[in-house]
């Protein structure tokens, strides 16, 4: 795949994503205290904190990326790239308002729900007529396409549960959850990260010449799923759903082996913080999806627990962070150095890594997600604590490092 950056929005408009993002990682962290380590996934409180940190954090960062990425994979300019200037602040101002009806007030619910709606709903108008406008197609283009079909499918459903919460709409919001979480995480976040996979990886890690078909299995087997769990949750047909479950296992293992194949012929040999980040992503997701399974097989609600943890903190978390110290040092070095070349000395985009604190943050974070974990499986307050209590290091740590990758070289502009 050819990649140009002569479409791509200037740096000022993705940066808020990413600062804010990581903004909202931090304040997750420090809410992890407020919850208690035998919680359900059903109550309010660990439902606000999952929507602080999904929306706040994976969300957010995830939009930056991919307002960046898009114009740059198919080689046109944003339809509207304004829109970007709007989407971070009421995406931010509604996670806000649906963490605090979550945790105190259900009226706010529906408030919060229509701003993250409208948010969304820009987001992926721009992105829905920016590909329309492109000529490029791949198996990337195909699932940036499928998978806002299933974020605003996601989006729309949770809206309705917000209602129902908040009192405005009579219906059970629970009938809606599966549906809701499996759009939203297996339909919209999963697939993005697979198809963001096929372009940072290969770029980053200098891969040429792998077998890309393990993707296009992993694809279609994610949409298969998501769509037989949301249709087997809301008309009651459990055989529907844990067909859809067992499909997303299987498209799971087989993106596995894609970033094996990618992995194998990669020119890069060097262990940075990047790549070893992103072996405890790929391990979380092992761990993850190995308690899945004993849950499937009647094992405590402890295990799909355990299994979310390691799926949206481990796994979403470390390969979101690891590519911060690709994609920051990347874009900061186009928009103040690239001017530059041939006239000055520029600095390398590894001299833009704070190298000792991205290490810090990277061991401290991992085992504050292990003891996190394991915590969570075993139902160990003391050990949740002290997990919680390194992670927030970890994760202050890394606030650092990307307010340190921004600044770099403002003094040349």
């Amino acid at each position: 795949m050819n990649v140009t950056r002569d479409f791509a929005p200037p740096f000022s408009l993705i940066a808020p994503f990413f600062l804010l993002g990581t903004i909202f990682y931090v304040l997750s962290a420090f809410g992890l205290f407020t919850l208690d380590v035998d919680a359900s996934f059903t109550s309010f409180s660990t439902i606000a904190w999952v929507h602080l940190y999904l929306l706040g954090f994976v969300m957010m960062v995830i939009f930056g990326a991919m307002a960046q990425l898009v114009p740059v994979v198919i080689e046109v300019g944003h339809a509207k790239v304004d829109f970007f200037y709007i989407i971070w602040p009421m995406l931010g101002i509604g996670t806000l308002a649906m963490v605090f009806g979550f945790a105190f007030a259900p009226s706010v619910l529906p408030y919060g729900g229509l701003i993250v709606l409208t948010s969304m709903v820009i987001f992926a108008s721009d992105l829905f007529a920016t590909l329309r406008r492109g000529e490029h197609s791949s198996i990337v283009v195909s699932t940036m396409k499928s998978s806002n079909i299933f974020l605003l499918l996601g989006i729309l459903s949770g809206f309705i549960m917000s209602l129902a919460f908040g009192g405005v709409l009579h219906v059970n919001p629970n009938h809606w959850l599966e549906a809701h979480v499996f759009a939203v995480f297996g339909g919209y976040v999963l697939l993005t990260i697979m198809g963001l996979s096929m372009i940072l990886l290969p770029m980053f890690g200098l891969s040429h010449g792998f077998n890309d078909r393990p993707m296009l299995y992993a694809y279609r087997l994610m949409i298969v799923g998501v769509s037989s769990v949301m249709a087997g949750s809301l008309i009651g047909i459990n055989f529907i759903k844990y067909f859809g479950i067992l499909s997303v296992i299987a498209s799971v293992l087989s993106y596995f082996y894609q970033i094996y194949l990618i992995y194998k012929t990669r020119a890069r040999k060097e262990n940075d913080v990047w790549v070893k980040s992103l072996f405890f992503a790929f391990f979380a997701l092992a761990l993850a999806l190995i308690e899945s399974i004993v849950y499937l097989l009647g094992a405590s609600e402890a295990w799909v627990v355990s299994a979310g943890w390691f799926l949206i903190v481990g796994f979403a978390g470390f390969l979101i962070t690891s590519h911060l110290y690709k994609i920051i040092p990347f874009l900061v070095w186009f928009e103040r150095y690239a001017p530059l070349v041939g006239k000055e000395k520029v600095p390398m985009l590894n001299e833009m890594v704070p190298i000792r604190e991205a290490y810090i943050q990277m061991y401290v974070t991992a085992i504050g997600v292990m003891m996190v974990g394991l915590a969570l499986l075993f139902r160990v307050d003391t050990l949740f604590n002290a997990g919680v209590s390194v992670l927030v290091v970890g994760v202050l740590f890394l606030l650092m490092s990307v307010y340190r990758m921004m600044q770099y070289g403002k003094e040349v502009l």
